[in-house]
Protein backbone atom coordinates (compact mmCIF):
# COMPACT_ATOMS: atom_id res chain seq x y z
CA UNK A 1 0.00 0.00 0.00
CA UNK A 2 2.80 2.41 0.97
CA UNK A 3 4.77 1.71 -2.23
CA UNK A 4 1.64 2.19 -4.34
CA UNK A 5 1.02 5.60 -2.75
CA UNK A 6 4.62 6.73 -3.33
CA UNK A 7 4.58 5.36 -6.90
CA UNK A 8 1.44 7.37 -7.61
CA UNK A 9 3.04 10.48 -6.13
CA UNK A 10 6.13 9.95 -8.29
CA UNK A 11 3.90 9.76 -11.40
CA UNK A 12 2.28 13.06 -10.47
CA UNK A 13 5.69 14.69 -10.05
CA UNK A 14 6.76 13.29 -13.42
CA UNK A 15 3.65 14.76 -15.09
CA UNK A 16 4.48 18.14 -13.56
CA UNK A 17 8.02 17.92 -14.91
CA UNK A 18 6.72 16.91 -18.35
CA UNK A 19 4.32 19.87 -18.28
CA UNK A 20 7.16 22.27 -17.50
CA UNK A 21 9.32 20.73 -20.23
CA UNK A 22 6.44 21.23 -22.69
CA UNK A 23 6.20 24.90 -21.66
CA UNK A 24 9.94 25.32 -22.11
CA UNK A 25 9.75 23.74 -25.59
CA UNK A 26 6.80 26.01 -26.46
CA UNK A 27 8.89 29.03 -25.41
CA UNK A 28 11.82 27.99 -27.65
CA UNK A 29 9.75 26.60 -30.53
CA UNK A 30 7.79 29.79 -31.00
CA UNK A 31 10.85 31.97 -30.35
CA UNK A 32 8.88 33.92 -27.83
CA UNK A 33 12.00 35.90 -26.97
CA UNK A 34 11.77 37.55 -30.41
CA UNK A 35 8.14 38.64 -30.07
CA UNK A 36 6.72 42.07 -29.27
CA UNK A 37 4.80 40.53 -26.36
CA UNK A 38 7.98 39.13 -24.80
CA UNK A 39 9.71 42.50 -24.94
CA UNK A 40 6.63 44.20 -23.51
CA UNK A 41 6.84 41.79 -20.57
CA UNK A 42 10.55 42.60 -20.22
CA UNK A 43 9.61 46.29 -20.12
CA UNK A 44 6.99 45.55 -17.43
CA UNK A 45 9.74 43.81 -15.45
CA UNK A 46 12.60 46.29 -15.80
CA UNK A 47 10.98 49.75 -16.03
CA UNK A 48 9.20 49.62 -12.64
CA UNK A 49 12.42 48.51 -10.92
CA UNK A 50 14.33 51.44 -12.40
CA UNK A 51 11.53 53.85 -11.47
CA UNK A 52 11.49 52.48 -7.92
CA UNK A 53 15.24 53.01 -7.59
CA UNK A 54 14.83 56.72 -8.26
CA UNK A 55 11.43 57.45 -6.70
CA UNK A 56 11.34 55.49 -3.45
CA UNK A 57 11.26 57.53 -0.26
CA UNK A 58 14.74 56.88 1.14
CA UNK A 59 13.69 58.04 4.64
CA UNK A 60 11.17 55.22 4.94
CA UNK A 61 13.06 52.77 2.75
CA UNK A 62 12.88 49.67 4.95
CA UNK A 63 9.22 50.11 5.85
CA UNK A 64 8.18 50.66 2.25
CA UNK A 65 10.31 47.81 0.94
CA UNK A 66 9.04 45.48 3.67
CA UNK A 67 5.51 46.30 2.54
CA UNK A 68 6.55 45.69 -1.09
CA UNK A 69 8.18 42.41 -0.18
CA UNK A 70 4.98 41.34 1.60
CA UNK A 71 2.97 42.17 -1.53
CA UNK A 72 5.48 40.36 -3.75
CA UNK A 73 5.55 37.17 -1.68
CA UNK A 74 1.75 37.12 -1.37
CA UNK A 75 1.34 37.57 -5.12
CA UNK A 76 3.90 34.88 -5.82
CA UNK A 77 1.99 32.38 -3.66
CA UNK A 78 -1.42 33.32 -5.06
CA UNK A 79 -0.09 33.25 -8.60
CA UNK A 80 1.51 29.85 -8.06
CA UNK A 81 -1.78 28.58 -6.67
CA UNK A 82 -3.71 29.98 -9.65
CA UNK A 83 -1.29 28.48 -12.18
CA UNK A 84 -1.18 25.11 -10.43
CA UNK A 85 -4.97 24.97 -10.28
CA UNK A 86 -5.21 25.85 -13.97
CA UNK A 87 -6.98 29.17 -13.35
CA UNK A 88 -4.56 31.34 -15.32
CA UNK A 89 -1.15 31.50 -16.96
CA UNK A 90 1.13 33.71 -19.04
CA UNK A 91 1.69 32.83 -22.73
CA UNK A 92 4.75 35.11 -23.05
CA UNK A 93 6.89 34.62 -19.96
CA UNK A 94 10.27 36.31 -19.69
CA UNK A 95 11.57 33.10 -18.09
CA UNK A 96 9.51 29.97 -18.87
CA UNK A 97 9.94 28.34 -15.45
CA UNK A 98 8.77 31.57 -13.75
CA UNK A 99 5.85 32.67 -15.92
CA UNK A 100 4.45 35.26 -13.50
CA UNK A 101 7.81 36.84 -12.70
CA UNK A 102 7.13 40.12 -14.48
CA UNK A 103 3.85 40.90 -12.78
CA UNK A 104 4.46 39.22 -9.39
CA UNK A 105 7.98 40.48 -8.79
CA UNK A 106 7.99 43.88 -10.36
CA UNK A 107 5.03 45.64 -11.92
CA UNK A 108 2.18 44.90 -9.49
CA UNK A 109 4.18 45.07 -6.23
CA UNK A 110 5.82 48.31 -7.32
CA UNK A 111 2.46 49.85 -8.23
CA UNK A 112 1.27 49.03 -4.73
CA UNK A 113 4.56 50.26 -3.23
CA UNK A 114 3.93 53.66 -4.81
CA UNK A 115 0.34 53.66 -3.52
CA UNK A 116 1.59 52.80 -0.03
CA UNK A 117 4.33 55.43 -0.23
CA UNK A 118 1.83 58.05 -1.44
CA UNK A 119 -0.53 57.32 1.45
CA UNK A 120 2.33 57.44 3.98
CA UNK A 121 3.83 60.66 2.65
CA UNK A 122 0.51 62.46 2.32
CA UNK A 123 -1.36 61.01 5.30
CA UNK A 124 -4.03 59.57 2.97
CA UNK A 125 -6.30 56.60 3.53
CA UNK A 126 -4.36 53.53 2.45
CA UNK A 127 -7.30 51.15 2.10
CA UNK A 128 -9.21 53.57 -0.12
CA UNK A 129 -6.32 54.19 -2.51
CA UNK A 130 -5.15 50.57 -2.51
CA UNK A 131 -8.69 49.35 -3.20
CA UNK A 132 -9.09 51.82 -6.07
CA UNK A 133 -5.78 50.58 -7.46
CA UNK A 134 -6.97 46.97 -7.13
CA UNK A 135 -10.15 47.89 -9.02
CA UNK A 136 -8.12 49.45 -11.85
CA UNK A 137 -5.74 46.50 -12.00
CA UNK A 138 -8.55 43.93 -11.90
CA UNK A 139 -11.06 45.50 -14.24
CA UNK A 140 -8.90 47.59 -16.59
CA UNK A 141 -5.30 46.34 -16.59
CA UNK A 142 -5.95 42.58 -16.50
CA UNK A 143 -8.57 42.75 -19.29
CA UNK A 144 -6.02 44.75 -21.30
CA UNK A 145 -3.44 41.99 -20.71
CA UNK A 146 -6.00 39.40 -21.79
CA UNK A 147 -6.74 41.44 -24.92
CA UNK A 148 -3.03 41.63 -25.74
CA UNK A 149 -2.67 37.88 -25.18
CA UNK A 150 -0.29 38.35 -22.24
CA UNK A 151 -2.56 36.73 -19.65
CA UNK A 152 -4.99 33.82 -20.01
CA UNK A 153 -7.79 32.86 -17.64
CA UNK A 154 -9.42 29.44 -17.65
CA UNK A 155 -12.58 27.87 -16.31
CA UNK A 156 -14.88 29.93 -14.16
CA UNK A 157 -12.26 32.44 -13.01
CA UNK A 158 -13.43 36.01 -13.44
CA UNK A 159 -12.06 39.48 -12.88
CA UNK A 160 -13.99 39.56 -9.60
CA UNK A 161 -11.83 36.65 -8.39
CA UNK A 162 -8.73 38.61 -9.36
CA UNK A 163 -10.04 41.66 -7.51
CA UNK A 164 -10.68 39.60 -4.37
CA UNK A 165 -7.16 38.22 -4.66
CA UNK A 166 -5.71 41.75 -4.87
CA UNK A 167 -7.87 42.83 -1.96
CA UNK A 168 -6.68 40.00 0.27
CA UNK A 169 -3.06 40.81 -0.56
CA UNK A 170 -3.29 44.55 0.11
CA UNK A 171 -5.01 43.91 3.44
CA UNK A 172 -2.45 41.28 4.47
CA UNK A 173 0.56 43.37 3.38
CA UNK A 174 -0.67 46.43 5.26
CA UNK A 175 -1.49 44.50 8.42
CA UNK A 176 1.82 42.66 8.54
CA UNK A 177 3.74 45.87 7.85
CA UNK A 178 1.80 47.75 10.53
CA UNK A 179 2.50 44.95 12.99
CA UNK A 180 6.26 45.11 12.41
CA UNK A 181 6.29 48.92 12.53
CA UNK A 182 4.41 48.74 15.85
CA UNK A 183 6.80 46.06 17.09
CA UNK A 184 9.82 48.17 16.15
CA UNK A 185 8.43 51.24 17.92
CA UNK A 186 7.53 49.24 21.01
CA UNK A 187 10.92 47.53 21.10
CA UNK A 188 12.85 50.78 20.63
CA UNK A 189 10.91 52.40 23.52
CA UNK A 190 11.98 49.60 25.86
CA UNK A 191 15.68 50.21 25.26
Amino acid sequence: MENERIARFDKIVKKGKEGQEALNEYWWEYSLYTSFEFWLMVLFLVAPLILLLFKINKNKLFQILFYGYSVHISFAYEDLYGKNMGYWNYPFPVIPVLPGLTLDSSLIPIIFIFVYQFTLNNNKKYYLYATLTAVILSFVFKPMLVGLGLFRMYGSISYIHLFLSYLSIIIYAKLITDFFVWFKIRYSKNK
